[in-house]
């Protein structure tokens, strides 16, 4: 099957809005006249950019998971959580919901985006042509997720405020949400990065070597 593409039929189209405009060479940028964006046929340096983003969050999600996300000090005494300690003490504690919506948005989701990503940063690189339609539709999975990534942070966020109004105990954000939370937003610039335009351009080229035989 021939694919053809907005870049073929001499269109550009707008990352902001998504207008289809003519691509016209000027000296100047040529900007959507709908919303004033810069239009760019394909991302500059998007690959580069996107793996640059992607080794970073993978160097963080180490700590992030290890460095604890919380500390309390009570009368009871002191201790520090991580991700890993919440989750296994909510299934001790019966609450099996809550373990695993904790256990998959904070290490599960991250992790398979950050091996999703990498898939589709290697297979756009190589120029690899299979099955564009799922490497498309597992890049827009990978944009919807990204606004679930924070519960941890949220959850974080409202026990201390709730326990520290009721002076049961201080409760103090942990050094591993602070990598956490930049983990979650360099996976969310990734994805922003990476163009996935990149992925047709491969059954472009071999349609027209295609045309070229015949």
């Amino acid at each position: 099957m021939k694919f053809r593409s907005a870049k073929d039929a001499g269109l550009v189209a707008c990352d902001a809005c998504g207008r289809l405009s003519r691509a016209v060479k000027t000296i100047e940028k040529a900007r959507c006249p709908r919303c004033g964006a810069v239009l760019h046929q394909r991302k500059v340096d998007s690959l580069a950019r996107t793996w640059a983003l992607l080794i970073a969050a993978a160097i963080l999600y180490i700590p992030a998971n290890v460095l604890p996300m919380m500390q309390t000090r009570s009368l009871l005494g002191n201790s520090s959580d991580t991700i890993m300690s919440g989750v296994i003490y909510f299934w001790n504690s019966g609450e099996y919901d809550l373990a695993i919506v904790v256990f998959t948005a904070s290490i599960l989701v991250p992790m398979l985006k950050l091996i999703a990503l990498s898939l589709l940063c290697f297979t756009a690189q190589r120029g690899a042509g299979w099955n564009p339609h799922q490497r498309t539709k597992l890049y827009h999975m990978i944009e919807f997720i990204g606004r679930w990534s924070m519960l941890d942070v949220f959850v974080v966020a409202l026990m201390v405020a709730l326990v520290n109004i009721q002076s049961l105990a201080v409760i103090q954000a942990g050094p591993g949400i602070l990598a956490f939370g930049s983990v979650v937003v360099l996976t969310m610039l990734a994805s922003m990065q990476f163009d996935p335009r990149l992925i047709w351009d491969q059954i472009r080229d071999d349609d027209s070597e295609q045309d070229d035989h015949d």
